[in-house]
């Protein structure tokens, strides 16, 4: 094995990255080998990161990507690949939680961006993205994972206001949130009847708990609970009872992050799994000059490699215009196997090592199952890819 088999030189030589995203990778790598790789794994451990990296985050410019330049974001040059780019190198940290809530707002927000009205967007987006407050996205409920037409928190217009009951569960950044984008029932049943609707955290009857993780340890999850809360019909993000798909636009941008982070992580375990391999001596020969172990690593990068193609041309064709539904949902199932297979056999090749905390490997062995059901789980999203394709 050369010497450089590492994060980079095991990625694929692709057509769609340019010098801006060769740029954009060395600058954020600096960000966070300074900032955030040093003490992942004691905020880990300790089950929160500090408030100040939002703003240093912020400053930096990370939050900001990818958001109009009105509301204290950057667009200028940028391109789908750059987002690519940022969860693969946020994806080294090998700690999701931190990654999960530092940068929430990139699902809770682009629904304000794209339906809200103009007087919302700049009450809420520059706050967000300059890290002075949080929005989180609640969707999930105790009774409706992954199918969200199945919510049950419900809505009820009085006056200029909406009365809002019912609880959500799995929330990530709830706990230091300031704004929910909340998904709610305004209507009958079905998707036909959802509404998305902003509340904030502060109003009266708004509680919420902590929840205790297998993995994302650093991320503040919660279960939040509405009591009467009572919210300004302004606050309505888009038309009323036509939320859904403003649900499932976000959906597709959340899959095509979530998978591209799954690759960085699975490259991380087969780095980690590479060094050791190179440097542990059994039956007195490395371990990597075992066919098995060959092999096993072999494998990794064969699975690393065709979940790369498939998410760069996915990216392609939503940088084209294109809501390829179907593979999106493929995409994010083929992500999170490629993901599992790679924890696992990195965990294998390092043995009890690798299964001891405090290393990239054991943190990414933790996070399989929320990555392979967050977003939408595995099996919904087969059976949605195959409702996609007329079957």
């Amino acid at each position: 094995m050369p010497a450089d088999f590492d994060f980079d030189t095991t990625r694929l030589p692709s057509p769609f990255y340019n010098e801006s995203h060769e740029h954009w990778r060395a600058e954020l790598r600096k960000f966070v080998d300074k900032e955030m790789m040093p003490f992942a794994d004691d905020w880990d451990e300790a089950g929160e990161f500090p408030e100040e990296l939002y703003k240093k985050a912020a400053d930096f410019g990370l939050l900001g990507m990818g958001y109009p330049e009105e509301y204290g974001g950057t667009t200028e040059g940028l391109d789908r690949f750059h987002s690519l780019v940022t969860s693969e190198e946020l994806a080294r940290l090998g700690a999701g939680g931190v990654t999960a809530s530092l940068m929430v707002h990139g699902i809770g927000l682009p629904p304000i961006i794209a339906l809200g009205t103009e007087e919302m967007k700049k009450r809420i987006a520059p706050a967000v993205l300059s890290g002075d407050k949080h929005i989180s996205l609640a969707i999930t409920e105790p009774g409706a994972g992954s199918d969200v037409a199945n919510i049950s928190t419900r809505a009820v217009k009085e006056g200029d206001h909406y009365i809002v009951n019912g609880s959500k569960m799995f929330i990530t950044g709830g706990i230091r949130a300031n704004y929910f984008t909340t998904a709610v029932r305004t209507g009958g049943e079905g998707m036909g009847g959802i509404s998305l609707l902003l509340i904030e955290a502060d109003r009266d009857g708004v509680s919420r708990t902590p929840l205790k993780k297998q993995g994302w340890w650093a991320s503040d999850t919660a279960a939040l609970y509405f009591d009467d809360v009572k919210v300004p019909v302004s606050n309505l993000i888009g038309p009323e009872n036509q939320g859904f798909l403003g649900i499932v636009m976000n959906f597709n941008g959340e899959r095509l992050g979530m998978a591209a982070g799954a690759v960085g992580s699975a490259r991380v375990c087969l780095e980690e799994a590479v060094n050791w391999a190179k440097e542990r001596r059994t039956f007195g020969k490395r371990l990597a000059d075992h066919q098995v172990i060959r092999h096993k690593i072999a494998e990794m990068m064969r699975q690393i490699n065709a979940t790369q193609a498939y998410l760069e041309n996915c990216t392609w064709r939503v940088q084209q215009g294109e809501t390829p539904a179907a593979d999106l949902a493929m995409l994010k199932v083929q992500a999170t196997l490629t993901l599992e297979f790679c924890a696992r056999e990195a965990m294998q090749i390092m043995g009890g090592s690798g299964y001891m905390r405090g290393n990239r490997v054991e943190r990414i062995y933790r996070e399989v199952r929320v990555n392979a059901i967050g977003g939408g789980s595995e099996e919904i999203m087969r059976d949605l890819a195959a409702r996609q394709l007329g079957l």
